[in-house]
């Protein structure tokens, strides 16, 4: 983090402020010593309150509504922030381009601090009621700022540190705002990087979401660039005119705001719009390579949805597979692709759909995917697990609960996850951990369609789509009672299953974009030999598994290195693919009539046959089994074997 004033500099400098109407010189940057200077002309005292705007329950659900899209798009990517500064004592916080805050996600640690100074939902953070602080600041700068401790105007949230910013529309509208507070004494040099970043990629889902109807230009230096969070988006009409930008979009085209509208295509670019059609039609999947007037190259890929395509006048071409976010996932896998193609039928329809599968085989992925593939792609999608809820909490968790409800309940109330899935899509993972109480609930909401919040007297209208998901076997539950039947039925209406790691035939091309979304910044492949070996394992963790094995060998590549290999392997994963080669190589004398042995069993076995056929030299038994000879005696402990070995 950047270098801030001791506290008693900053002090100093607040008290010549008051008592002169000026900031010392050098004390302050000038973006804080102008936000100083309007938190003064609010009439605010460093010492006293914030001026209290916090907005009620009716004020609130309209705000809300009035940001539906920008609640939509951000809320995934807070999500993905939050699990970055999960345990810092951090809270993530969108706010509206009012300044009044959306939707918060917060260590439990910190939220108790946070709320203290209304970092909650429906309290304002403008300039005019909180005095300089990050959110307030950069609605004001339309900048990405960072304030820190001492900094901020009101000595009572100088135990903070927060960076915000600003989050712009297609056509440069102030939309909001994503911050990232903390304990000033945890702060991260990165986090405004962070808080940045993640404005960038809600900007970008905002106008892919908008501007879906228009040409659009996907930019960048680099054509490896095009697709990644730093790409350069422009809209375009049918006729050519910038309609639409993202900031990078801006940049790479040396235009301002004001030049969205007014702008031709063909005054910044070389290249008319006919051309950049045609060899759009004749190679739609084709980088092409531009340059600006000044000489300057760029990389584009043209893409077009069929309305844009049928508005510019040329023919579609010949149908394509599905291009949604299911088809995204899809790598080759006749099971999965069955289970995808089943599901794509009944999205728009009030079908509710019954993921089933193993532990870490993507349940989620696969809902979010669906639910980004439907007509509700551009609402909440809410996914709440019923295992990981206190049974104390899930009832306020899911229903919500009305103010004063219970001891310790928000002054403000809480809409609960159900109504915040409101024209979206519910996602119920591991339901088969649902209380049997709370099922009774539940099955009365899919019911009636309504929901009653915690200590409220009346109903409250709910409309979403319902995916859930289980690993358990459900109808077996039902049967057993620990499951309600009626419920079952209910949420049973497309069941579908999806295969274990270990079952799926497109291993390879799942490995190769499993590295390229690990690995985005190079190109890595897996060694063929070891690809041939990991295929042949039982991955019990599915693709949570695998994908964190790739992960952490990802990052025992060295600088120059791009093949994966047995070094970059953990060592207990080692030993498991070595041992299971060695069950497949090594000959086992078969008992007569005897149940099949275990894998475990098959491995002693396997061990005893080798020092057996090596007349107990370990190191030859470990050379013919494929392992080290420290491995041998490591399982040769566990596996009690007994036979004289030299």
């Amino acid at each position: 983090m950047r270098q801030t004033s001791p506290v008693l500099a900053l002090r100093q400098a607040r008290q010549q402020l008051l008592e002169t109407g000026q900031c010392p010189v050098g004390v302050l940057d000038e973006r804080l010593a102008r936000s100083w200077h309007r938190s003064l002309a609010a009439g605010l005292a460093p010492t006293g309150r914030a001026a209290t705007d916090h907005a009620g329950s009716a004020s609130l659900r309209q705000a809300l509504a009035n940001s539906h899209a920008l609640l939509a798009h951000s809320r995934p990517v807070m999500e993905y922030v939050f699990e970055q500064v999960r345990h810092s004592q951090s809270v993530v916080v969108l706010a509206d381009q009012h300044g009044m805050l959306m939707h918060t996600l917060g260590d439990v640690s910190f939220v108790g601090k946070a709320e203290r100074v209304a970092l909650t939902s429906g309290a304002s953070w403008h300039e005019a009621h909180r005095g300089t602080n990050a959110i307030g600041t950069a609605l004001v700068e339309r900048s990405a700022v960072e304030i820190h401790g001492g900094e901020h105007f009101l000595e009572r949230n100088g135990f903070l540190t927060c960076a915000a910013s600003p989050i712009l529309s297609a056509t440069g509208e102030l939309m909001g705002v994503l911050d990232i507070s903390g304990d000033h004494r945890h702060g991260h040099g990165h986090t405004l990087g962070l808080a940045s970043t993640a404005a960038r990629m809600i900007e970008n889902r905002l106008m892919l979401a908008t501007c879906k109807r228009n040409i659009r230009l996907h930019l960048h230096a680099q054509p490896e660039g095009i697709g990644s969070v730093a790409e350069g988006i422009v809209a375009l009409s049918d006729d050519g005119w910038v309609v639409g930008a993202n900031r990078v979009g801006l940049a790479l085209l040396r235009l301002n705001t004001g030049d969205i509208g007014a702008t031709l295509l063909e005054r910044v670019l070389d290249v008319r719009m006919d051309d950049l059609l045609s060899r759009h039609k004749r190679r739609p999947q084709q980088v092409q390579q531009l340059r600006l007037h000044n000489g300057a190259v760029l990389f584009a890929h043209v893409q077009m949805d069929a309305s844009a395509l049928q508005a510019t006048g040329l023919s579609s071409p010949a149908p394509a597979p599905a291009s949604d976010a299911l088809a995204a996932l899809d790598t080759g896998d006749a099971r999965w692709r069955s289970a995808a193609d089943k599901a794509r039928r009944v999205v728009a329809k009030p079908i509710p759909v019954l993921i089933q599968g193993e532990s870490g085989v993507g349940k989620e992925l696969f809902a979010r995917a669906l639910h980004a593939s439907g007509p509700r792609r551009a609402a909440p999608f809410v996914a709440i697990n019923c295992g990981a809820i206190p049974e104390s909490l899930i009832e306020s968790e899911l229903f919500g609960y009305v103010a004063g409800a219970f001891t310790g309940a928000r002054k403000e109330g809480s809409l609960g996850r159900l109504r915040e899935a409101e024209g979206g899509t519910l996602f119920l993972d591991e339901i088969g951990d649902m209380p049997l109480p709370m099922q009774t609930r539940l099955l009365r909401v899919l019911q009636e369609r309504t929901v009653t919040p915690v200590g409220a007297g009346k109903a409250v209208p709910v409309d979403f789509a319902l995916v859930c998901a289980t690993h358990s076997k459900l109808a077996e539950a039902a049967e057993r009672g620990t499951f309600r039947q009626d419920l079952y039925y209910r949420i049973n209406g497309l069941t579908v299953q999806l295969p274990a790691l270990r079952e799926r035939s497109d291993f390879a091309a799942l490995t190769e974009r499993l590295l390229a979304d690990l690995s985005p910044e190079r190109e890595v492949q897996l060694a063929p030999e070891l690809l041939a070996r990991l295929s042949t394992h039982a991955w019990p963790g599915n693709l949570r598994q695998y994908a964190s094995v790739l992960r952490t060998a990802c990052a025992m590549l060295l600088d120059g290195e791009d093949t994966l290999d047995w070094a970059h392997m953990p060592d207990d994963l080692v030993d498991a693919l070595q041992m299971g080669d060695a069950v497949r190589t090594v000959p086992v004398v078969p008992a007569v009539a005897q149940a099949p042995q275990s894998l475990q069993a098959l491995g002693h076995a396997a061990i005893q046959q080798a020092l057996k056929a090596a007349r107990g030299n370990v190191s030859l038994a470990a050379r013919q089994l494929g392992i080290s000879r420290q491995t041998l005696y490591r399982k040769l402990g566990a596996s009690g074997v007994k036979i004289a070995i030299r």
